[in-house]
């Protein structure tokens, strides 16, 4: 397993690098300059090697409560939000000011899940991305937690850094935690729990053996970083967790020396317009199917046809990409609809032979065409 990890680690071009917030501030929430200088010297020393680099950082909600004075994290968002408006230009400014003295250039670049969930301006930041790596430049990703609310938020920087991963096509996903990496027990209330050096499969023992939220001051435990493991390895990109407090840990792992816990990306990965799809959308509209469509979908990966659907929940029109569920609610499929829901609600049960009588048109047989649906499984 080592050989197979330090021969992709040496193949490395593009990696993400996503720094949490207790790695970054002090238990106090202030910034833990020592830690952040020896960081962005790893990353400038990465980059040398000719290794393009975008670094997801937490930090500015952490930073903001340190600035403020508060003692514990804020619960509401909008002081989330005046905590971040606060730390993230104190983020950035330290960034710039490290960096640059070692003639490094940085670019800020804050999202919010909607900038990843429309297709339009998925593929606009991605390009950015491309742009500023080809030109040099090392992006800092954040939420922009300043503005979002619960809606469009990802939620926690695990799962954005996966995100970034597979929107930049990176190769890896360097994930530097307050852990050493995934353990098969909670470490902290287990003494015989053993680390698990490398992962090829997300599974139920894998994700069990994750567990919650770990410091005050970040929002992610082991189970979103799982999640996160998920995104990457579907994209092609595999993720590595360890403990970013670790000396010169960044050139451990390019150097292919057995840290933390490797998660190997998958040997046939989705498509990347079927990943956009499972990962990056959160469809309100559903269609539910028959056992009969669901057994089609799932094992012999046919289109959905009109004759298998149930019924439609919510309004939308053609083009839009909603959930297919079965009939207790669980989900089986995203998919980008040829019709819209009205039209759904006139022909569902019917044979496709039937839609242009019943619509007066018949663009299509087809309701989802399989091209344009991905299967969900347990994603």
């Amino acid at each position: 397993m080592n050989t197979i990890r330090k021969n992709y680690l040496s193949s490395v071009h593009k990696v993400v690098i996503k720094v949490g917030t207790s790695t970054l501030t002090h238990s106090s929430g202030l910034l833990n300059l020592s830690r952040i200088e020896k960081l962005v010297r790893q990353i400038a020393d990465i980059h040398n090697r000719g290794i393009e680099v975008i670094l997801v950082s937490s930090g500015a909600i952490g930073a903001g409560v340190g600035k403020l004075g508060l003692k514990e994290k804020p619960k509401t968002i909008p002081e989330k939000q005046a905590a971040a408006a606060v730390g993230q230009g104190m983020l950035l400014h330290m960034y710039e000011k490290l960096f640059s003295e070692y003639g490094k250039i940085t670019a800020q670049i804050l999202l919010t899940r909607e900038d990843i969930c429309q297709r339009t301006r998925f593929l606009n930041a991605r390009n950015t991305f491309f742009a500023l790596l080809e030109q040099g430049v090392i992006p800092i990703v954040n939420e922009n937690d300043a503005v979002v609310v619960d809606e469009i938020k990802f939620g926690d920087n695990d799962t954005l850094s996966a995100m970034v991963s597979s929107l930049s096509e990176s190769d890896l996903l360097v994930i530097l935690s307050d852990i050493e990496g995934l353990y098969d027990s909670n470490p902290n209330e287990n003494v015989n729990a053993k680390l698990i050096p490398y992962v090829t499969c997300i599974t139920k023992d894998v994700e069990d053996a994750a567990g919650g939220a770990g410091s005050n001051f970040g929002t992610g435990g082991m189970a979103t970083k799982i999640s996160a493991a998920k995104i990457a390895m579907s994209s092609g990109s595999s993720m590595i967790i360890v403990n970013g407090s670790s000396e010169n840990i960044l050139n451990d792992i390019l150097d292919g020396k057995e840290v933390g816990t490797f998660f190997q990306a998958e040997k046939r990965p989705l498509q990347a317009k079927k990943h956009w799809m499972a990962f990056s959308t959160k469809p309100k509209e559903y269609l539910i199917v028959d056992d009969g469509a669901q057994k089609a979908l799932t094992e012999k990966n046919t289109s959905l046809l009109p004759k298998g659907i149930i019924d439609v929940v919510g309004n939308f029109n053609e083009g839009t990409i909603v959930c297919i569920v079965d009939k207790s609610g669980k989900k089986i499929a995203h998919g980008i609809s040829n019709y819209s829901s009205a039209d759904i609600n006139l022909i569902k049960g019917l044979d496709s032979s039937h839609i242009e009588k019943k619509l007066g048109y018949k663009n299509y047989d087809e309701v989802i065409h399989r091209d344009n649906l991905v299967i969900l499984l347990d994603k």
